[in-house]
This record gives C-alpha cells, sequence and structure tokens, in this order.
C-alpha cells in the first residue's frame, strides 16, 4: 500500500452504507469465526482434563499483563489521525518491532519466575514457547489499523474465517493425540501467525520500518495514553486470576477460568470487533463536526438489546447448557457460569464506551475508567477469593456495576448524551429480560425432569419467544429501527 492510499480520508459519502458494511463483515465474520471455534472447543473441552484449563489460565494471566506493553496504541493513532504518511506507518512498524522484540525477550526470562508464583512447573515452559505471540503483533498490529482506518473489513472478515479453521484444526488434533494442556497453548499461536500473514497481505503493504522517530511525538503521546490505559485494564481483568492462582487447585481454578471464558464470549470475541468499526466510524464523524451522542445511544441499545437476554438466558439455562456441552466431569461449574452471566449486561455496556471518547481524541474517559477498574476489580477479588469461586462470582456481580457507573459518569457528558436519554434506551431490554427470566423459571418447576438437551432446547426457545414478544408489543417501533439496521448490513455486506 502506498502513502497516497492511506493518507487519503475516508470520503463523507454513503457513510452510514460504509458502516453497516463494516459491521456486517466484521461482525458476521467473528460470529462464523466462533462457530466452528466452539464446534471445535465442545471437542476438546471434553478430551481435555479442568486441570488442563487452570494451567493455561495461569499463563495466560501472565502473558496478558505484559501485553498492554506491546505498543498496539501507537497503530491505533493511525486511525485516529487526520493524515498518514508512509513515512509515519513506518515509524510505528519501528515501535512495535523494538516493543515486542523486548516483551517476548522478558516473557522467556520471566517464565521460571511465574512458575515459582504458581507452584506449577510446567508454566515455565508454555510461557518460553507463548513468548512467540509477541513477534506476530506488528505485523497484526499495523495492518488491522490502515484497514480499520479506511472501514474495509472485508479482507480482515476472510483473514479471520481462515484464523478460525487453522487454530480449531491445531487444537483438535493436539487434543486427540493426547497433547493436554499444550493444545491450548499452540493453537493461539497458530491463530496469531495466520493473522499477521494475511492482514499483511489484506492490507498490501510495500512500507518498512524506520528506527528513526524523530517527530513521532503525537504518536507517542496518543499511544502512550492507551498504554497507561491498558496497563489498568489489565489489573483489573486479570487479578482473579492472579489472586486464587496462588489459593485454588489447579482443578478449581480450572472450571474458574472456564466459566468466566463461556461468561466472556459475548463481551470479549463479538464487542471487540464492533468496537473496531465503532472508532473509526465515530472518528468520521468528529472530523465532520457532527455530533456522536445518537450514534452511541442507538449502538449502545442494540448492544444490550442482544447481549441482555443472552445473558439472562444463559444464567437461567447453565445446568442444562454445561451437561450437555462439557459433559458430566464439569457440571462443578454451573453455579459458577450460572452467577458470572448476571454481571456480564452491565460489562458489555462499558466496554461500548471506551470508542465514543477516544475517537474525539480524548483518552483520558477511557484512561480514567481503566484506573477506576483497576481499583475496583482487585480490591472485590481481594475479599471474594477467601470464599472459593463462589467469591469470585459475588466479587464480579458488585464490581461491574459499580465500573459501569464510573464509566458512564466520565464519558456521557464528553459525548453530549443525558443519563435519562441511554436510561430510555436501554428500558425496552430491562422489561423484556424481566418477563422473560419469570416466563423461564416457571416453566422450569413446571416441566420438571427432563434430559438436558431437550431441557436446554424447550428453555431456550421458550425464553427467546416471550422476550421477542414483549419487545414487538411494547416497542415495535425499536424491533423495527434495529432488524432494518441488520437487514441493510446484511444486504451490502458482499460490499467493501
Amino acid at each position: 500500500m502506498t502513502a497516497t492510499g492511506t493518507a487519503q480520508a475516508p470520503a463523507n459519502g454513503g457513510f452510514r452504507d460504509r458502516v453497516r458494511t463494516a459491521v456486517a463483515w466484521r461482525w458476521g465474520s467473528q460470529v462464523l469465526a466462533q462457530v466452528i471455534t466452539w464446534t471445535t472447543t465442545i471437542v476438546v473441552v471434553r478430551l481435555l482434563a479442568p486441570a488442563d484449563y487452570g494451567l493455561f489460565a495461569m499463563t495466560q494471566a501472565v502473558l496478558v499483563a505484559l501485553n498492554f506493553l506491546n505498543g498496539y496504541g501507537f497503530a491505533t493513532s493511525l486511525i485516529q489521525a487526520e493524515q498518514v504518511t508512509e513515512r509515519r506507518i513506518s515509524q510505528v512498524y519501528g515501535m512495535l518491532i523494538l516493543a515486542n522484540g523486548a516483551l517476548a525477550m522478558l516473557q522467556f526470562l520471566a517464565a521460571p519466575l511465574a512458575a515459582e508464583h504458581y507452584g506449577q512447573a510446567a508454566v515455565a515452559d508454555m510461557l518460553k514457547v507463548q513468548a512467540l505471540v509477541f513477534l506476530t503483533t506488528p505485523f497484526i498490529a499495523v495492518p488491522s489499523a490502515l484497514l480499520a482506518r479506511q472501514l474495509r473489513f472485508r479482507g480482515q472478515a476472510v483473514v479471520n474465517l481462515a484464523c478460525a479453521f487453522g487454530g480449531a484444526a491445531t487444537a483438535l488434533a493436539l487434543a486427540a493425540l493426547g497433547y493436554g494442556v499444550w493444545a491450548l497453548v499452540w493453537a493461539p499461536i497458530v491463530v496469531f501467525g495466520i493473522r499477521a500473514v494475511g492482514l499483511t497481505i489484506a492490507a498490501g503493504q510495500r512500507i518498512r520500518p524506520t528506527f528513526d522517530f524523530r517527530g513521532s511525538r503525537d504518536i507517542l503521546t496518543f499511544g502512550s495514553a492507551l498504554m497507561l490505559s491498558q496497563l489498568f485494564w489489565v489489573v483489573q481483568s486479570q487479578s482473579d486470576i492472579f489472586i486464587a492462582g496462588r489459593s485454588f487447585t489447579a482443578h478449581e481454578l480450572g472450571l474458574y477460568s472456564e466459566a468466566l471464558f463461556v461468561a466472556l464470549i459475548l463481551t470479549g470475541r463479538f464487542l471487540p470487533p464492533l468496537n473496531e468499526v465503532a472508532f473509526p466510524a465515530y472518528a468520521e464523524l468528529a472530523k465532520q463536526g457532527k455530533p456522536i451522542g445518537g450514534a452511541f445511544v442507538s449502538g449502545a441499545q442494540m448492544i444490550i438489546l442482544v447481549t441482555a437476554p443472552l445473558y439472562i438466558g444463559l444464567s437461567l439455562t447453565a445446568g442444562p447448557l454445561v451437561e450437555t456441552v462439557f459433559g458430566p466431569k464439569w457440571l462443578e461449574m454451573i453455579p459458577i457460569l450460572s452467577g458470572l452471566a448476571l454481571a456480564m449486561p452491565a460489562m458489555a455496556l462499558q466496554i461500548v464506551c471506551s470508542p465514543a471518547t477516544n475517537a474525539l481524541g480524548n483518552p483520558r474517559p477511557y484512561l480514567y475508567s481503566n484506573m477506576a477498574g483497576a481499583v475496583i476489580m482487585p480490591a472485590c477479588f481481594l475479599i471474594g477469593a477467601s470464599a472459593g469461586a463462589p467469591g469470585l462470582v459475588a466479587s464480579w456481580q458488585v464490581a461491574a456495576p459499580l465500573l459501569l457507573a464510573f464509566t458512564l459518569t466520565m464519558t456521557l457528558p464528553k459525548i453530549g448524551v443525558r443519563p435519562i436519554d441511554l436510561a430510555k434506551a436501554m428500558l425496552p431490554a430491562i422489561v423484556g429480560c424481566g418477563l422473560m427470566a419469570l416466563a423461564v423459571i416457571a416453566l422450569d418447576r413446571m416441566i420438571g425432569p427432563f434430559p438436558a438437551f431437550a431441557r436446554l432446547a424447550l428453555l431456550s426457545a421458550f425464553g427467546g419467544t416471550v422476550y421477542a414478544i414483549t419487545l414487538w408489543l411494547f416497542w415495535p417501533e425499536v424491533v423495527r429501527r434495529n432488524w432494518e439496521m441488520i437487514v441493510r448490513s446484511r444486504a451490502r455486506g458482499t460490499g467493501n
């Protein structure tokens, strides 16, 4: 890709259509990729033991703890910037190569210390191999930013699907061959490798890195602010594993970490791709001098209309779901998953706040929100961990609403949105979920003993029907508006 191509600002015409198309490609490919991944996961989770997932969670806490220093914010600055030149891209490449090379070496050398902290010798060998992930980061971050800047997500969609197939095949093959936890270690490495090669090809880059950083102060300033924000996010998101890892057995930690993984599927797998589209979309509106508050409220409403019923439904059907998908050796996970799901709608709404203020070139609300999370979450986990997994679940149920309240307080005034307007947008989902929960609980008590799969299907179908009917009867205009956006996204999904 030439510098001219990257410097061009997105055209004003057809902005909404381009955003819908971007959402269709980015989120649609993510859904399909997750279907592939989870089809394999259902098999892999039955081949491995909870202890394998406990060991893997220990290494992930370390990997994520270092990952905040990977310099991804430097690449993100390419999206927000008014003009992007070949030199700027080369400088970002240079920064990322230096940062991630140092991180790979640091993790390799610190691996024995992490193993000592957890009391698990296998953790050291796993972390040394996982250091390879950092070496792929520069070749993922820069192409992703350049493609996102132009709202070009078709190439990324194809790469996502290739990653899903590669990771799924690796995990399934190694698990079937008896490699245990190493199936979980190597699968993400394969995914990162495929993504690095695929995105580089999709972006069509012919730009070499430079280590001459003169004139890059704005990149360093914006990137450093996001990096600091990431540090606080790492503290809030990984402190539960770090705290519990010293007192829980590998089996207990595996049950908790896998329940958390399932609960975070929507917030961790499907919302970040939407944020990747929202950030450049908000940024383009800001560059045109248009308010972004209305777009934020509409987006938040759509997110909560989808995520809230899924999470409430997950909490209500955790029993038959775990029995059907995971099998008998995972039944202890049921109350953990059920409790965690109740906290996740608050996390979903909190996560979608950051693109709005970042797009205005003001990362401070995002920074302050993550600072608050770095205090609220660990404090709750420190108190809750003494009561085991149920204590950590209760910690999530207290901490998530507190963090959401703080984040909204920091975000809404900056984008010109009144709390009452956001509350009105959330009302359909709240009422719909309340009636859905009452109906599912009543039906569950009526049907009595039932095969797990049939129980799961019946409760899910009934709950979804009640939720849909509630929205259609009381808020038909909300249903029409959001359905129209989805249909248009699909109709234009072959573009871009």
